[in-house]
């Protein structure tokens, strides 16, 4: 770069409205973060209540599944909110997907039991499940579009991070919530009514998300393709004819990204308290330290990835699991509580890695008149596939070979299919946003 570029990007300005736009995007993609995640680590008692069966891995399973019907949604919620986004602006569809998550979360915590209506509850478990898959797949691409479309071209890597941070901080939140109720209640009391909390609390982190949105503007990117009437009136059809290769890309990127989330930061608690015997609270505990830690590292290596490019990253992340998903699990089978966590952290390490250059990297394949849409396509689809299937497919396998280890096949795979396209993709952390 001449020295007349850095000087400019030196001198480049945040955009007005940035801070407001940057902290309510984060705030509210924490909060749908939250409201999706709390299942997860509710899984155990929501599998007792709406799935009851003398099988403890069926009841399971179930439970899993239903926490896969979530993602399985993300692609519609995607047609809807990417439509929305790229034809209206960022803020109405970011608004509306935080209105609709909100309110589904506190249903779910208002939801009557298998023992109260039958098996209407699981059906009904399962039908708003499906409405926070459509809600959340709006939220994470309109969040990562309005990070990154009002961030200075030289900080994209740092803004786009924060779409990272505070989805790490809903896992964290929801992780500390469940982990806090579990110390002050016991199982009875949780199974009564304690495991409703959580849910019922989407509430007021819901109503801080829309007051925060609402005074928001949409993206100088967006604004401006508005100003050239370059908004294009069928966004998605423009994307798939015209960004195809692209989406295809951030499908395959996505990939070992989305089972390194769901796999070690969602199903690991209950693989070790259920498959190698380790106490659940020291489950609950170890994971709750490792995500401060993940959330800690992500910005920085997002502003690492400003300066020495995205793709050193990615290639750290996607190889990272490649070469080290099965020495981990090996440790956290050993049920030491020790190596437990050394391989917490190593894992928290290079996920961290991907994830604070991976915001820029996959926004800056797209154009902004579809990168709502086209962002969107590829993630979510990718999701559907890998993330929300991630903790069944572990506990089946388990239950299937009889052997622990062989849940690590899946993120080990995953980063196989995300090295490839992350050595094959070109460096952009240099380029203009188009």
């Amino acid at each position: 770069m001449s020295t007349e570029s850095a000087s400019h990007l030196r001198r480049e300005s945040l955009p007005q409205g940035a801070k407001r736009a940057v902290f309510a995007s984060s705030f509210g993609n924490l909060m749908e973060s939250y409201d999706n995640l709390v299942y997860g680590y509710l899984a155990v008692y929501i599998g007792q209540l709406f799935f009851p069966t003398t099988n403890e891995t069926a009841s399971l399973l179930a439970t899993f599944a239903t926490f896969a019907v979530g993602f399985v949604a993300r692609p519609l919620g995607t047609l809807i909110f990417g439509h929305l986004g790229d034809k209206f602006g960022r803020k109405l569809a970011l608004l509306l997907s935080v209105i609709g998550m909100a309110a589904v979360t506190v249903m779910i915590g208002l939801l009557p039991t298998y023992q109260t209506i039958g098996v209407l509850a699981p059906i009904l478990l399962v039908l708003l499940r499906m409405c926070q898959g459509i809600a959340v797949a709006g939220e994470w691409s309109g969040s990562a579009a309005v990070l990154v479309e009002y961030a200075p071209s030289h900080r994209r890597g740092f803004f786009g991070s924060f779409n990272q941070v505070s989805t790490a901080g809903g896992f964290l939140l929801a992780s500390g919530v469940v982990t806090g109720l579990t110390t002050i209640l016991d199982d009875e009391q949780m199974l009564a009514w304690g495991w409703r909390i959580p849910f019922l609390l989407g509430a007021l982190t819901g109503i801080a998300a829309i007051v925060l949105r609402y005074g928001m503007k949409d993206t100088p990117a967006f604004r401006e393709e508005k100003a050239k009437d370059n908004v294009v009136k069928a966004p998605l059809t423009v994307a798939i004819k015209t960004q195809f290769p692209a989406i295809v890309r951030g499908f395959g990127f996505t990939v070992v990204w989305t089972v390194a989330y769901f796999f070690f930061l969602t199903y690991v608690p209950t693989f070790l308290s259920s498959t190698v015997g380790v106490d659940p609270g020291f489950a609950r505990f170890s994971n709750f330290i490792v995500l401060i830690y993940f959330m800690l590292l992500i910005a920085p290596f997002g502003l690492l990835s400003d300066r020495i490019g995205r793709k050193p990253l990615l290639l750290v992340g996607s190889g990272g699991f490649l070469l080290l998903s099965f020495p981990a699990l090996y440790l956290m089978t050993t049920g030491s509580h020790a190596l437990i966590l050394v391989a917490q952290f190593v894992i928290a390490t290079i996920l961290a890695a991907f994830s604070g250059a991976g915001i820029a990297a996959l926004s800056e394949f797209f154009p902004t008149n579809v990168r709502y849409s086209a962002l969107g396509i590829g993630y979510n689809f990718s999701v559907m596939a890998f993330g929300g299937t991630a903790p069944f497919i572990g506990t089946a396998v388990v239950s299937a070979t009889g052997v622990a280890l062989s849940a690590a096949l899946l993120p080990t795979v995953a980063g196989l299919i995300t090295l490839i396209v992350i050595v094959r993709m070109r460096e952009t952390y240099k380029e203009e946003l188009r």
